[in-house]
């Protein structure tokens, strides 16, 4: 009696352990192992072993944990783990004598039960004796079944962990590779989680900004200058707003100034309490500077076009007052005058036309052999007349320039845009340049001032829809920022591309290529293919 009592405290206590230890871990073998060892040792077994069917919910049957057996002896217990459990009264004796002889084992008695969690068969429990005198009772079954429910509570809870820690993993990677900024904040606003694109974003490493508030360290302004971040975070504007959106300046820790949009996706207890949120940060400067230039745009090109209409309108009114006599030659000069501010007004028209095609990717080309030489000189006459003394105009031309297969008006248009530009910026006056050469396939031609030149870091920014150099000279001189947005876009419509090559103080030199004409390509073959190609074979 006395024996009783003491095998079932025993049996309460390893119960007591093993809860004990699924609590304070959720390994899922180191669970397995303890159990299948208390359960052997409870039912006077010499040797024991847990197989769990896979998570796919296949048939099959592998050991995970064992006591008292060498892992070197696991796969020789596959010829069992086949074998249903409705056999093992009539087979396993025999299977149990096979095992033996290949191990060395001695394995005379088997008791095996199943693991079942919510009607669902997850694994089996084996313990082995090897005694035959006596047999495995009832109680020895009710035992083993308290440790079975215990094996398959362990291994519903570790495959849950494990389902768990494999979501976390998948969100940290997919937050991990965002290309967006992504952080995650506590309840006391400090950072939990912080994206590699946050640490490109901020120049804050995660080291460093893990822990600290998002004040600090994302600290996005208004245009007052005001950390909107510390004095009026969205978070904790009433009433609250499901998914708040911040734009505004940051400074970054390496010194950059950009522009981000910050979305947020704040969590709140039943009263509303703040419990945490999930930051979202994009960098949105280019977004912000293409509006700051559209809006430059709208008001330049205002007073482009408004200036040619008041000169006309001006010069009109004056020309048709009945109380003043004019001279032939006041006339013409004012006729003259609306002329000239008819046809400035037209080719901002057509420009604004051009861009809107562009835009619709509608820029339509009329191919033919072009002659930049005599296209050049063309362009070279009509600003040498009006540019005055301070300019000298040069062409640099070889005598055997082959000609390009291009759009006349089109690259008409590039060269004066250049030409005019090499005018403009060059106000006291100077040599400008336009030459070019053949390499292969492609013409190559350039259109060079010794006039302001252009900084370094602009040279690529001036070829942008809307932009203008920042400097006073630019501020003063008229344009609408268009020009080489279509410069460059009628250049590579033809398959060329162009470039600047710019000192500041020195000069610019604005290169461009266009494809070579079909006489140059045939003339670029073997004569005999060339002959053929004359004679039309």
């Amino acid at each position: 009696m006395l024996e009783s009592i003491d095998h079932r405290l025993r049996q309460r206590e390893y119960l007591l352990q093993i809860s004990r230890a699924m609590t304070a871990q959720l390994d899922l073998v180191s669970v397995l192992s303890l159990v299948i060892s208390y359960a052997v040792e409870m039912t006077a077994g010499t040797s024991g072993l847990i197989a769990l069917y896979d998570e796919d919910g296949s048939d099959e049957l592998r050991i995970r944990a064992s006591a008292h057996l060498s892992r070197e002896d696991w796969p020789a217990f596959a010829r069992l783990l086949t074998l249903p459990l409705s056999e093992i009264p009539r087979r396993g004796e025999a299977v149990l004598r096979e095992i033996a002889a290949d191990t060395g084992l001695t394995l005379r008695q088997m008791i095996a039960l199943p693991l079942v969690l919510r009607d669902t068969p997850v694994g089996v429990i084996y313990v082995f004796r090897a005694a035959l005198n006596v047999a495995f009772s009832a109680n020895d079954r009710q035992v083993l079944e308290d440790f079975a429910d215990q094996a398959a509570i362990a291994v519903f809870n570790a495959r849950l962990y494990q389902g768990v820690l494999r979501e976390k993993q998948r969100l940290d990677a997919t937050i991990e590779q965002s290309a967006d900024g992504v952080m995650i904040i506590d309840s006391r606003w400090r950072i939990v989680t912080f994206n590699k694109a946050m640490e490109h974003l901020t120049g804050w490493s995660r080291e460093e900004a893990i822990g600290r508030p998002c004040a600090e360290v994302l600290a996005i302004h208004n245009p007052q200058g005001v950390n909107i971040c510390l004095v009026d975070c969205p978070l904790n504007r009433l009433p609250y707003i499901a998914n708040p959106v911040v734009e505004g300046r940051i400074v970054t820790r390496d010194g950059r100034e950009l522009f981000v949009q910050s979305r947020y996706a704040p969590q709140r207890g039943p009263q509303g309490q703040f419990l945490g949120a999930i930051a979202n940060v994009r960098d949105i400067t280019a977004q912000k500077q293409e509006e700051e230039l559209q809006n430059t745009f709208i008001s330049v090109i205002s007073h482009e076009l408004k200036t040619p209409v008041s000169i006309i309108k001006g010069y009109a009114g004056t020309l048709r007052r009945e109380d003043v006599t004019f001279t032939p030659e006041q006339y013409r000069e004012g006729l003259a005058v609306i002329e000239e501010e008819a046809d400035r007004l037209a080719r901002q028209i057509q420009d604004l036309l051009d861009v809107s095609r562009l835009t619709a990717g509608g820029l339509r080309l009329e191919l033919t052999d072009v002659s930049l030489p005599l296209l050049a000189a063309e362009v070279v006459r009509g600003f040498a007349a009006t540019a005055g003394e301070r300019y000298q105009f040069e062409l640099r031309f070889p005598d055997d320039m082959p000609p390009v297969r291009a759009d006349y008006e089109r690259v008409r248009q590039v060269l004066n845009n250049l030409v005019s530009n090499a005018v403009k910026y060059s106000p006291e006056g100077g040599t400008i340049r336009i030459g070019g050469w053949n390499e292969q396939d492609f013409a190559v031609c350039y259109v060079s001032d010794q006039g302001i030149g252009i900084p370094p870091e602009e040279q690529e920014a001036i070829f942008r829809r809307f932009y203008r150099v920042d400097n006073r000279l630019a501020r003063e001189t008229q344009g609408s920022g268009l020009g080489l947005f279509l410069t460059r876009a009628i250049v590579e419509a033809h398959g060329g591309r162009i470039w600047v090559e710019s000192q500041v103080g020195k000069g610019s030199r604005f290169v461009f290529t266009l494809p070579l004409g079909r006489r140059k390509l045939v003339d670029l073959r073997r004569p005999a293919e060339a002959e053929r190609a004359s004679s039309g074979e």
